[in-house]
């Protein structure tokens, strides 16, 4: 049985993330085997401004095919580089996509998006 590669995407706090962390430290100290991957937005609108259509058509298309670099990913894609280039920076920022010299690669098999409706703590 095969498993699927996942990364979980949320909205929450700078608290957040580090109770993730801290919780995944502490598992590993145990001695479990922790093997999980977050990228957190602080706000909701960053988080759809970072997965739009075109960027969630570009992490496909990577995860699928691969890419030698960005120029041979813009003319795939049919869009323009400075686009392309751009969009690239944004979700390697992320941590989204990666990049092994100007070989581009999309580990994941699947975003998983969550927002919190609690309130802060």
């Amino acid at each position: 049985m095969s498993t699927t590669n996942k990364v979980q995407v949320r909205v929450g706090s700078l608290e957040d993330m580090g109770k993730r962390f801290a919780g995944a430290w502490n598992r590993a100290v145990a001695g479990e085997q922790v093997s999980e991957t977050h990228v957190t937005f602080l706000d909701v609108q960053t988080m759809l401004d970072a997965l739009s259509p075109r960027r969630l058509d570009l992490l496909r298309h990577v995860r699928q095919h691969g890419a030698g670099n960005v120029r041979e990913l813009s003319q795939a894609l049919k869009r323009d580089y400075k686009n392309v280039h751009q969009d690239v920076a944004m979700l390697e920022a992320a941590g989204l996509l990666q990049r092994d010299g100007r070989k581009l690669t999309a580990p994941w098999d699947e975003l998983q998006a969550s927002v919190s409706l609690m309130a802060a703590s």
